[in-house]
């Protein structure tokens, strides 16, 4: 019998005019949650999505199809070389040194049979109401600058509206978010046909008592034990603070016409 019960869940674009690069996996041994991310870079892998949602479609096929007794180490692995057969060869050693350049995503699993979490990139999970997460080493330093050069822009006279529909703010970093991507694999972990540092993979070994699980994307800056209460925290920081430059800083703003700064998934279930 599969001891899991979903409580909630959803997925949410944050364009209603395209198509979310997050995923969500449900099996009868897996329950999985993909963060693709956003491409930095002009190359596309297929012609009829974005780098980050065909990484997450690469990565959702290969958790349905996995077996059940997968180990977090196989599944480094197996996923590795599931997205990594989509390069081709002659592009392989060029990605070596251009790791902007790869297809990339975080992804957290919880594995029935195992019971464990396994965490691969920016992603979170609350277990029994605590808060995990596995951020990117530089998220927060880029979020710093963007918002000390969002004030300046502001002080020279730029509105609050001016800079959600062009963050110039978020322009200025890049240079310095392609040059920390080069610690991808390196310094932190994520899925993008090179291998994973396992050392950087947090595996969360649970009890076999019964527990209260949600994973999410990092889409929800404040993640909550309720589906409800984690969206009144993103409406009131859209409300209160669109441009990301408060208490919570991002590396991007609420732009005017999206639901959100970042594509959002969340589930709930007990084990």
């Amino acid at each position: 019998m599969n001891s899991n019960h979903i409580i909630e869940q959803s997925l949410i674009a944050k364009n209603p005019k395209k198509k979310s690069e997050d995923g969500l996996v449900v099996t009868r041994d897996f329950i999985a949650v993909i963060d693709g991310s956003t491409s930095k870079a002009s190359r596309r892998y297929s012609l009829f999505m974005s780098n980050g949602r065909y990484a997450m479609k690469i990565i959702s096929r290969y958790i349905r199809k996995m077996p059940a007794d997968i180990s977090s180490h196989q599944f480094c692995l197996g996923v590795t070389r599931a997205v990594n057969k989509h390069y081709g060869k002659k592009r392989l050693a060029e990605l070596v040194d251009h790791p902007e350049e790869r297809m990339t995503a975080s992804v957290i699993v919880f594995s029935r049979l195992r019971r464990e979490i396994w965490m691969i990139g920016d992603c979170q999970c609350l277990l029994d109401g605590e808060l995990l997460e596995n951020p990117k080493p530089y998220e927060q330093t880029l979020a710093e600058m963007r918002a000390a050069k969002v004030r300046e822009l502001l002080a020279l006279g730029k509105t609050q509206e001016e800079l959600l529909t062009n963050d110039e703010a978020r322009a200025a970093i890049i240079p310095r978010m392609l040059q920390e991507m080069k610690g991808q694999n390196v310094t932190y972990s994520v899925v993008d046909g090179f291998r994973i540092p396992e050392q950087l993979v947090p595996v969360v070994p649970l009890d076999f008592r019964p527990h209260e699980i949600v994973l999410a994307s990092d889409g929800y800056p404040f993640l909550c034990t309720t589906l409800e209460a984690s969206e009144v925290r993103l409406r009131h920081q859209r409300e209160t603070d669109p441009l990301n430059i408060g208490d919570f800083k991002a590396t991007k703003a609420f732009t005017p016409g999206n639901r959100s700064f970042d594509d959002r998934t969340y589930i709930r279930f007990t084990i």
